[in-house]
């Protein structure tokens, strides 16, 4: 399997070439040259496989120049109930991302898909914890380090912080706005002490921080001499471990492949829901993929208009589901490209366009850069918005109707599925955190705190460790020479 850029100027490479890095020399991300196809029969006989051999079933057909032996061996430590043991009442974790029936009526069913068992309690664990794994054992061979570099909005940061902490051969560099995560999420990156986990608070947004992680992928020679990585869903290979919990979600949910579901994504940066996109391409029975934002609403924005218009940072709310605060979708430009047919001069220009205008129309109007907002519904795209006040209610509605409490993100993504259920097709929502971390709004929802797993009882009151700077990508670049010393 052979990969290349959707700006179409990058050297076809390898999963294990691409493993490492992030955006393509050329700007562009990463995609295979084709998506590999799953057969009926190939379905049939993933459906009795253990969550770790279903990731080793998927992982196979992308990492075909890694021993098969080795990939299994990694699955298989990766996946274990050991690791997602953080499961609600009723939850079997050998399961690793149960489902949970929350209504069957009518207008549809309604299932919620646990993503939030690992050690950071979020959905990014699922795949963190693989590329963990995939990164030390790919250095071990080439006898290599690895400077992390990325940005979070919340939950991306911990999870990657707890993937790589006491890896040897990797330092993590993770930007996070300055002041605009919750309490709970901030302790969990900054209260790390281990020597090779760096915190930098940006005086920003998110999409301050995730603009100077491209300005450094940017620029070649620095990438290389500093042997700079990225674990930000730019990164193919996180975007393939999301792929296989969309087949797991299928197959519990269903019996026969001539059943159909459809997926509520709550979505911020596009790589949760572009996932789900890549495993419809692979010919996983999938109905609709909702998009589920919250105030900052630029995805549902193209979804419905075909207009895709990134905000700047002052534009950009600071929400009570902070993780989705994101104005520009990094991994949208991949879903543009199969919409665009793999046209890569088209999709360079309409990047280029973001960054010098603002973004691009293709709506087809007069004046438009295209009409393949016409061609969106081809892909199974719909979406909707949730809002503070949406938020609250749903948290409250979950509470007393289904005796569950959800977080904030997960309740934007319940609010927007059922805006979109349909009678035959089950509706599976993606867990996206544990309620824990997001205390403040679920205490404003419902009254009292939520519960936490052992072990998190006290985390805002350790020690925190994190440097305060600016949006300066020659600032950022000098600090990550110092503290790698090369």
């Amino acid at each position: 399997m052979q990969y290349v850029s959707t700006r179409g100027h990058a050297a076809e490479q390898t999963f294990s070439e691409i493993l490492l890095g992030g955006l393509a020399p050329d700007g562009g991300l990463y995609l295979p040259v084709h998506y590999p196809q799953v057969s009926g029969d190939e379905l049939n006989a993933w459906r009795k496989l253990s969550y770790a051999d279903l990731a080793f079933a998927v992982l196979s057909k992308f990492a075909t120049d890694v021993p098969a032996a080795d990939i299994k061996t990694i699955t298989q430590k990766t996946y274990t109930a050991d690791v997602y043991r953080n499961t609600r009442a009723g939850e079997d974790a050998a399961q690793i991302t149960p489902l949970r029936v929350l209504e069957e009526g009518a207008n549809g069913k309604l299932i919620l898909q646990a993503l939030s068992n690992g050690p950071t309690l979020a959905f990014k664990d699922m795949a963190m914890q693989l590329l963990g794994n995939l990164f030390e054992y790919t250095l071990a061979k080439q006898q290599a380090e690895l400077n992390i570099f990325g940005a979070t909005s919340g939950d991306t940061g911990s999870a990657a912080e707890y993937a790589m902490r006491g890896k040897q051969g990797i330092r993590v560099f993770m930007l996070s706005p300055h002041k605009k995560m919750s309490a709970f999420q901030t302790a969990q990156m900054f209260s790390l002490q281990d020597p090779n986990i760096f915190n930098i608070a940006v005086q920003g947004v998110f999409d301050d921080c995730q603009d100077m992680v491209k300005a450094v992928s940017n620029d070649l020679e620095y990438k290389a001499r500093q042997k700079i990585g990225t674990v930000n869903s730019i990164n193919w290979a996180r975007v393939v471990a999301q792929v296989v919990y969309y087949f797991r979600g299928y197959l519990s949910a269903t019996t026969a492949n001539e059943q159909k579901v459809s997926f509520t994504v709550p979505s911020g940066n596009f790589g949760n829901i572009c996932a789900g996109h890549i495993a419809r391409m692979m010919g996983l029975p999938i109905d609709k993929l909702v998009v589920a934002t919250n105030e900052n609403d630029v995805l549902d924005e193209f979804f419905t208009t075909g207009i895709y218009r990134v905000r700047k940072s002052a534009e950009t709310y600071h929400t009570t589901s902070p993780s989705m605060d994101i104005s520009k979708a990094s991994n949208f430009e991949r879903f543009i490209y199969d919409l665009l047919d793999g046209d890569a001069v088209r999709v360079a220009a309409l990047f280029k366009k973001v960054e010098t205008q603002g973004g691009f129309d293709l709506s087809g109007k007069p004046g438009s850069d295209g009409d393949e907002f016409a061609k969106i519904s081809q892909f199974g795209f719909v979406s909707g918005k949730s809002v503070h006040a949406d938020r609250l209610n749903t948290i409250r509605q979950v509470k007393a109707k289904y005796g569950i409490t959800i977080d904030t993100h997960t309740a934007d993504g319940i609010k927007v599925a059922q805006e979109h259920l349909a009678p035959g097709v089950p509706m599976i929502v993606l867990e996206t955190a544990l309620p824990a971390k997001f205390n403040e709004t679920i205490r404003e929802a419902l009254g009292h705190d939520a519960e936490r797993p052992a072990g998190f009882e006290n985390i805002e009151a350790l020690p925190q460790r994190f440097e305060v700077m600016t949006a300066d990508v020659n600032k950022m670049k000098a600090y990550i020479s110092q503290h790698t010393g090369l």
